[in-house]
């Protein structure tokens, strides 16, 4: 006998207005996405820019899928240039690409994100899309990408005005999956270096915590830590 298995999957009805493209030092790969041509910002000479990352180990964001776009539209068509890059450490470059951020994410992948954004006049001018307004740039991100958002507010608020950090882990020692060992080893000192908690003193744009208490990867520990750090100075 055989049976016939129906697809119920829903068409989302638009097809995403993205751009491959690569930037910076390291060629990052990179998806860019404008307002959709329904959207009253699509022809805006100038929008505020939405870095919207993961960044970090084991994942790309960076593909041939609709799907990993179809949030980021929306964005977009709120008057938003959207853009994901895939820094260094994240996964599809080979093995030298993964070793760059050893011992040293913090630093790396917040340099890759800075970047990515400095090389955008230049990238949008020839893509024919709305010029980047260099003072509206902003971050949101989840898990990794809530680390790198709120580290890009924390040691880069000379490019990133504000960010929505979404679960991040801010204390890697509190981080139960074991590719933290994979990238910062054993050593005490590294943990604390690649940690934002000793950064809350320093902050002085607007950061946005989320977090679930339910989450059983990144515990609520992580943002209870960095609030209460930021709360103790002042911030």
């Amino acid at each position: 006998q055989s049976a016939t298995i129906a697809s119920t999957a829903a068409e989302p009805g638009f097809t995403p207005n993205v751009t491959f493209t690569r930037l910076g030092e390291h060629q990052l790969y990179t998806a860019i996405i404008a307002p959709s041509p329904e959207s009253p910002y699509a022809h805006a000479e100038k929008l505020p820019v939405l870095m919207k990352p993961y960044g970090g180990p084991g994942f790309q964001q960076v593909i041939a899928s609709q799907s990993f776009y179809w949030e980021g539209q929306w964005w977009a068509d709120q008057g938003y240039i959207v853009v994901t890059a895939d820094g260094r450490g994240t996964t599809g470059r080979g093995p030298r690409w993964d070793r760059e951020i050893y011992e040293n994410m913090k630093v790396v992948t917040l340099a890759d994100q800075v970047d990515a954004v400095h090389a955008l006049p230049a990238a949008l001018a020839e893509l024919g899309a709305p010029a980047p307004d260099m003072d509206r740039v902003a971050m949101i991100g989840w898990s990794y990408g809530g680390f790198l958002s709120a580290l890009a507010v924390l040691e880069a608020p000379e490019t990133f005005a504000a960010a929505c950090a979404g679960a991040p882990p801010t204390d890697w020692t509190l981080y139960d999956t074991h590719y933290t060992e994979r990238y910062l080893g054993l050593d005490s000192a590294v943990y604390e270096r690649n940690s934002i908690i000793a950064d809350a003193p320093q902050l002085d744009r607007p950061l946005m915590l989320i977090h679930g208490f339910a989450d059983d990867n990144v515990t609520i520990a992580h943002s209870l830590r960095l609030s209460q750090a930021l709360m103790a100075t002042g911030r």
